[in-house]
């Protein structure tokens, strides 16, 4: 096998560069109607809180999940939530960004001594430049500044190994990229990164602090933490070397024992796993039970302990807030505010200072929007402009030109990015070796969109480096391997069988791959086996084809392990380069680059 030089992400980066609606419970009482949309900050939208009502005092959650180091607003369809009206009608709000968010949150916390703020996991990972750059410190130090309290890990956690993610809990400068400013060391959290169902293969012990207990007055509230349990199959192998991941109900459950022995009898589980609703509104209605609700959080909630007062989770970026009942049929509720700081959940219940728990009928729960007509946050401004100064000499330098914005559009399986990035890697893969055939990539290392829009000064239609390193943060090389055409097919099957069966991944495919996905089918059916063509011709099975991916996928990673099982490996590049080398080759201010028109997949529904 050949392989490049090891160096760390950044020293790549800079060689490189060198070159809503309320819902709860049965029993809950519902929220007063100003408050269910109004922006934050706004008349009605927070009431005071905080009283206490004979034994019980008033304590208010708010949540974050996915922020994926999304310090400045996100742009494209990122940037934007989805309202929808009694009517039925739609409208596109633009939301995020951490000072708007840090607002947010503090106008939030008005009238409520009793509050917490958490977060169930990706919070750094896949960021933007402005917080990869440097290793998503930028993003831990916003998070202090905006007042977190406790984070659970998810699987992004991991992106960079556990010595990193130790490394982000404690501070201290980077092992190969030292500290980015003289005499300014990085502190690491102020608050506690959780991994309940992480432990070390061979003891056995958690990696990171299994829950921990927030104390206010007397008030007593236990948080675990835990990621979804398949997190080896999407995170790079070294990433989780020597790790093993339990199951997440069964691991809430023995920590909200222990909690209890110790007497601690309120119990908030983050969890970074998810749903997805029938509707993309972030006020929808999840229907009685949760079941406008599907994917693995709700088997995970029906099965978790009935001592746990509620779910908030993660890792599908979609909003929701819904009852779903416990193992004993008591409503419970389960949430999430969609990603990238766009939304935050506000959770407001009673806790019994006699039994030490939280009244389950009193919890109630909805969806905020992260609006942008309201003022930054100061400190966070100031944060964001010293880390903006540092990267500024990598950030702006243009890559290439676009007449459009081309989008990576999840709402069908193939998307005009997909089919740009396959094209780029199939491009990079044939400067080392000229009989590549084709390239796959996976859609979920797609971060974003590539927005027409000027993002700064750079004006619109120019492709920055930094933009260009938001829709692709990995840090992952192209690779090449051989695939008998059977493999070829099998990969293909794997999409939408096995372990994606339940949540397909449509790899994105490079020009001259076309084939039928009928989603009528099931299974591995799905794929229209004599619909696949390479050039117009049939696949062959027995025949052998040079097949581009990245290292996640050469690895086996997203449930496609036949892309492991290839012969004849190459490393090539960085795949942002390969990007980049494609759109400054084939695009300039005068000849822009229009998006790909996503018809290399026939979809039968």
């Amino acid at each position: 096998m050949s392989t490049p030089p090891k160096r760390s992400p950044l020293s790549r980066r800079l060689t490189a560069a060198a070159a809503g609606l309320l819902t709860v419970g049965a029993l809950g009482a519902a929220m007063p109607a100003a408050a269910q949309d109004a922006p934050s900050g706004a008349p009605g939208a927070h009431g005071d809180r905080g009283e206490r009502h004979g034994r019980t005092v008033d304590l208010q959650v708010l949540a974050i999940n996915d922020f994926h180091g999304n310090l400045e607003p996100p742009t494209g369809s990122s940037g934007r939530v989805t309202h929808q009206h009694p009517d039925g009608t739609t409208e596109q709000i633009d939301a995020g960004g951490a000072e708007y968010l840090a607002t947010s949150l503090r106008e939030a916390r008005k009238g409520n001594p009793y509050s917490v703020t958490v977060a169930p996991g990706d919070i750094v990972g896949a960021s933007p430049l402005l917080s990869g750059l440097f290793h998503d410190e930028p993003t831990i130090e916003a998070m202090n500044a905006l007042g977190m309290d406790v984070v659970g890990v998810g699987n992004h956690e991991f992106d960079e190994g556990a010595a990193e993610l130790r490394r982000l809990q404690e501070g201290g400068c980077h092992p190969e990229d030292g500290c980015y400013d003289e005499g300014r060391t990085f502190g690491g959290a102020d608050f506690p990164i959780l991994a309940a169902n992480v432990v070390d293969e061979k003891t056995g012990k958690p990696l990171m602090a299994p829950y921990t207990v927030k104390k206010m007055k007397g008030v007593k509230v236990g948080f675990i933490g835990v990621t979804l349990e398949g997190t080896p199959n999407i995170v790079s192998a070294e990433g989780v070397k020597g790790l093993k991941f339990l199951d997440e109900a069964e691991t809430i459950d023995k920590y909200t024992e222990e909690l209890r022995r110790k007497g601690v009898n309120a119990v908030i589980a983050l969890v970074h796993e998810g749903g997805t609703p029938a509707s993309s509104a972030y006020n929808a209605d999840c229907g009685e039970d949760g079941g406008r609700l599907s994917g693995p959080i709700v088997d995970i909630a029906k099965r978790t302990n009935a001592g746990v007062d509620a779910l908030i989770t993660g890792h599908t970026h979609q909003p929701y807030v819904c009852s779903i009942p416990d193992p004993r049929g008591e409503d419970r509720l389960v949430t999430s505010a969609a990603s990238f700081g766009r939304l935050f959940t506000e959770l407001n219940m009673e806790y019994d200072r006699r039994t030490r728990d939280i009244v389950r009928a009193s919890v109630q729960g909805a969806n905020r929007v992260v609006h942008r007509n309201q003022e930054k946050a100061a400190d966070l401004t100031s944060l964001i402009d010293y880390w903006k100064g540092l990267a500024a000499p990598v950030a702006g330098r243009p890559i290439g030109w676009i007449s459009e914005d081309i989008t990576a559009d999840r709402t069908r399986p193939e998307s005009p990015l997909g089919d740009l990035i396959a094209d780029a890697q199939l491009a990079h893969a044939r400067g080392l070796d000229p009989e590549a055939d084709l390239a796959l990539m996976n859609p979920g290392g797609i971060r974003a969109d590539l927005v027409y829009a000027a993002s700064g000064a750079e004006g619109d239609g120019v492709v920055t480096y930094a933009e260009g390193f938001t829709v692709q943060p990995f840090s992952n090389t192209v690779n090449l391997t051989t695939l008998t055409g059977e493999q070829l097919l099998k990969v293909l099957r794997e999409q939408v069988s096995g372990a994606n069966e339940a949540s397909p991944k449509i790899l994105q495919v490079s020009s001259g791959l076309t084939y039928t996905l009928d989603l009528t089918r099931s299974g591995a059916d799905r794929i229209v086996a004599d619909s696949v063509r390479l050039n117009g011709e049939p696949i062959d099975p027995s025949a052998s084809y040079r097949v581009a991916v990245n290292s996640f996928l050469a690895g086996g990673g997203d449930g496609f392990p036949t892309l492991a099982q290839g012969t004849d490996p190459l490393v090539g590049g960085d795949d942002l380069a390969a990007l980049q080398d494609y759109l400054t080759a084939g695009s300039s201010a005068s000849a822009p680059i229009g998006a790909p028109a996503a018809d290399r997949i026939t979809v039968i529904r």
